[in-house]
């Protein structure tokens, strides 16, 4: 059974950087486009990133344009999020999700359009 980890989060202050990485069990990772979201405290859970199956695009919020950076390493069955310039705003728990398609066109922003979901990962960042 395919499962999703998430590793990498963490407190930081202001101005700094983390890297997410989201390991995939199974043989089927790079059949796949992936993403990343983001759920506050008390708020909704977010996009925040989204990389096509061989890792060729990539999409983000506007909120984390230049700062955020989504990528892929299908001989590992993994995924990063690179974190720099870090926000108090950027503090949540970040999840890593599997999209039912190898590709991010159409509603990729959407969390229905993602079938699998790894446990969560938590990023404080302290102003």
């Amino acid at each position: 059974q395919v499962q999703l980890v998430e590793s990498g989060g963490g407190l930081v202050q202001a101005g700094g950087s983390l890297r997410l990485s989201c390991a995939a069990s199974g043989r089927t990772f790079s059949n796949y486009a992936m993403g990343w979201f983001r759920q506050a405290r008390g708020k909704e859970r977010e996009f925040v990133a989204a990389i096509s199956w061989g890792g060729g695009i990539t999409k983000y919020v506007d909120s984390v344009k230049g700062r955020f950076t989504i990528s892929r390493d299908n001989a590992k069955s993994t995924m990063y999020l690179q974190m720099n310039s870090l926000k108090p705003e950027d503090t949540a728990v970040y999840y890593c999700a599997r999209r039912l398609s190898a590709d991010i066109s159409g509603r990729y922003r959407s969390a229905d359009e993602y079938d699998l979901w790894g446990q969560g990962t938590q990023v404080t960042v302290s102003s």
